[in-house]
């Protein structure tokens, strides 16, 4: 696809990034997203919830501040009860109201399974936008959120998890807004960031490394991973995202760390409104770490380090 012509699109697809950025004049940008998910849990409320955290991660993870938000609702009316479709709705609103996004309407259609998210758009000063590509050597990637989300979803479906720890030990994370966490972050200097996704920890520092032109330097044993996750990975319990996200990196991505499978499958875990990766200065990481956890962050972890070298990824 070749990029559009524009001098004031000033992010578009080049690096795969979360957002694009548009440049409406010299003071302000508007960021241009949309996700949208099936259903992580069979809870309508919390489900709505982490779509819209999940949707609206995207703005904070460029700089910005969230501004309106639209609903993309698929529904399979005709054989599930509307007031399942009311409580994601419900669900969406309060996270986005939590954001100080005006939820200003939407699009439904009928479809067999039930997907919900947000197209979302937001602000940013076109001097302050942040990107992924923007690590350099020397810089420490902070991580603010635990992997294993994916797994931990299927095995609650399997019956090999139960959701009352689930909802207790994880789906309050999930659903947190990553905007506390990037407000602490623009304090520092911020060099990159991008948010966990769908990619797994290792898609998603992989395109940091290649956006950056650098190699990024994982340290595996300073991961978070939510309770439970490597133990339904011992029991069998994946993911389908797990297969195509190895094999995304596997080219680039070099394994120094003696890990077990289970372990291994952590990195390409795809994750749902997953924490951000925020790179910093090395010398500035500690206080971050410090002054993300005094602000109420769940967790705020250095997790790796960038060096010089070609676009990779290395897991020590």
């Amino acid at each position: 696809m070749t990029p559009p012509l524009d001098p004031n699109l000033l992010v578009g697809i080049e690096t795969a990034d979360d957002a694009a950025v548009y440049r409406l004049s010299d003071k302000v940008a508007v960021i241009s997203t949309v996700d949208f998910i099936t259903p992580p849990v069979d809870d309508p409320y919390w489900f709505g919830q982490i779509a819209a955290a999940n949707s609206i991660s995207d703005v904070y993870s460029m700089g910005g501040r969230p501004m309106t938000a639209l609903n993309l609702v698929m529904f399979p009316a005709r054989h599930l009860d509307m007031g399942l479709l009311k409580e994601i709705l419900r669900g969406g609103h309060d996270k986005a109201d939590e954001a100080g996004a005006c939820l200003v309407g939407g699009h439904t259609v009928e479809d067999d399974e039930p997907k919900y998210g947000l197209s979302v758009n937001g602000t940013v000063h076109p001097d302050r936008i942040i990107t992924n590509a923007g690590s350099k050597p020397g810089d420490a990637l902070i991580l603010t959120k635990p992997l294993g989300t994916c797994v931990l979803f299927n095995a609650v479906r399997s019956g090999r998890f139960k959701f009352a720890e689930l909802e207790r030990e994880v789906l309050p994370t999930v659903a947190d807004l990553n905007g506390p966490a990037m407000e602490i972050a623009l304090g520092f200097h911020l060099h990159a960031c991008t948010d966990v996704t769908g990619f797994g920890i290792a898609g998603h520092l992989l395109e940091v490394a290649r956006g950056s032109g650098t190699t990024v330097r994982l340290d595996y044993s300073s991961l978070p991973i939510y309770p439970g996750a490597l133990e339904m990975y011992r029991r069998g319990e994946g993911t389908g995202s797990n297969l195509p996200n190895r094999a995304m990196v596997e080219k680039s991505m070099t394994l120094r760390a003696h890990l077990s499978r289970s372990e291994e499958q952590i990195l390409v875990d795809p994750q749902t409104s997953g924490g951000l990766l925020l790179s910093v200065p090395g010398d500035e990481a500690d206080d971050l770490a410090t002054a993300l956890q005094a602000a109420g962050v769940t967790v705020s972890v250095r997790v790796a380090e960038v060096v010089e070298g070609p676009p990779a990824l290395e897991v020590i």
